[in-house]
């Protein structure tokens, strides 16, 4: 039992600072899966505050999320920038860059899950 709680203490202060990488978001882990193999499975609530953004960043997987408050302005580089609202859902290519601003004047929270390479780190930011 204290093998399993010092595992979750090492995995939530290491997910907390995997998560503090972009100074305009705050990422709240819920829950991680060791799954598939040799991937992280990282189950996540992100805020955005009203006028900011998630700033430029990549992921070493995919992220599939839902929109579960406010309104988004979704960029994802080579696609059409889209504006999701509570209730629409998404999905980020492994690797690829994109940013999320919150639209309107409401803060932006969605429920994020991201498959990523388990030897790297969750977010990094992009220039």
């Amino acid at each position: 039992m204290l093998k399993k709680t010092l595992l979750a203490v090492a995995f939530t202060s290491l997910a907390v600072a995997a998560f503090a990488q972009q100074p305009g978001i705050k990422r709240t882990p819920l829950q991680k899966v060791e799954f598939p193999d040799g991937y992280n499975t990282v189950t996540a609530i992100a805020e955005v505050p009203a006028g900011g953004s998630a700033g430029r960043h990549t992921h070493p997987g995919i992220e599939t999320g839902y929109v579960l408050e406010g309104e988004l302005n979704l960029l994802i580089d080579g696609q059409p920038e889209k504006t999701l609202k509570a209730g629409d859902s998404y999905q980020i290519p492994a690797g690829v860059v994109h940013d999320a601003k919150a639209h309107g004047d409401k803060a932006m929270k969605v429920l994020g899950v991201y498959v990523v390479d388990k030897t790297k780190p969750l977010a990094s930011p992009a220039p």
